[in-house]
């Protein structure tokens, strides 16, 4: 027991060093500033509010919001017990320790790559240039799982391989998605319409994940696996309609880190 206490006091800690390190070292550009009062709290929120909703183009902002990881959403509800199934089921039949290994180790390590790798290359030539070969990196690895789901193999290796790609994939793709994001929060109230922006993402996965399960029972993995390719088609005619600024998410010459 108090060696746990003194893992949390450390943790507890590091979180408090960390926050005074942000506090203090975090730029704050000139446009973060408190709004002008007057009006009324809830006068401000519903206007606030509001003005997400009169975008000319938010239809399809929402679109893309809900339906990017239309397919990721009922992915990732199935994955783990695709892995933790027996190969009677049409599982891959790990024990947990290898999944954890497999989707909690390998699987994280590679989703970290991609997204840093995705926020590097937007950076260097701007959301325009790398929106379709994000879109085609996070839904195109998925393929993958129906090859796993029909031949069943049981190389730990080569199934660890198969999430990896699929997860440097979704990092990197990822990378499109949060920058649609910021993109449409622009504006003078862009950190509530960024917030607004993360609850219809939060939306998006939630949604869709709800009827995974039963899915997955009625058509098998296989078939399961194949419906979630086919759910990524919606997305790529939604991000055909996006009008990105060429130059958006480009870092210029000169802007610090």
């Amino acid at each position: 027991v108090l060696a746990w206490q003194l893992v949390f006091g450390l943790l507890a800690g590091l979180f408090v060093a960390l926050a005074l390190w942000h506090q203090a070292l975090l730029p704050r550009p000139a446009a973060d500033r408190a709004a002008a009062p007057g009006g009324g709290l809830w006068t401000g929120f519903a206007e606030t509010f509001a003005s997400f909703f009169r975008r000319r183009d938010i239809v399809l902002v929402l679109a893309f919001l809900l339906l990017f990881r239309l397919g990721e959403a009922q992915l990732v509800k199935l994955l783990t017990p695709f892995l933790l199934d027996g190969t009677d089921r049409g599982g891959l039949s790990l024990s947990t320790a290898q999944v954890g290994l497999v989707y909690g180790t390998v699987g994280v390590g590679a989703l970290t790559i991609g997204g840093l790798l995705g926020g590097w290359v937007i950076s260097r030539h701007g959301l325009a240039r790398w929106l379709w070969p994000m879109v085609a990196a996070i839904h195109l690895p998925n393929l993958l799982y129906i090859a796993l789901a029909a031949w069943q193999p049981q190389n730990p290796w080569l199934i660890a391989a198969v999430v990896a790609a699929e997860q440097l994939g979704y990092g990197f793709g990822f990378a499109a998605y949060l920058m649609v994001m910021i993109w449409a929060a622009e504006g003078p109230s862009k950190t509530a319409h960024y917030a607004l922006c993360t609850g219809f993402m939060a939306l998006g996965m939630m949604l869709p994940g709800m009827a995974s399960g039963w899915l997955q029972q009625q058509l098998g993995y296989p078939l399961f696996f194949a419906w979630v390719c086919l759910c990524t088609l919606p997305s790529v005619a939604v991000a055909a309609r996006l009008r990105i600024p060429r130059e958006f998410g480009r870092k210029a010459d000169g802007d610090s880190a």
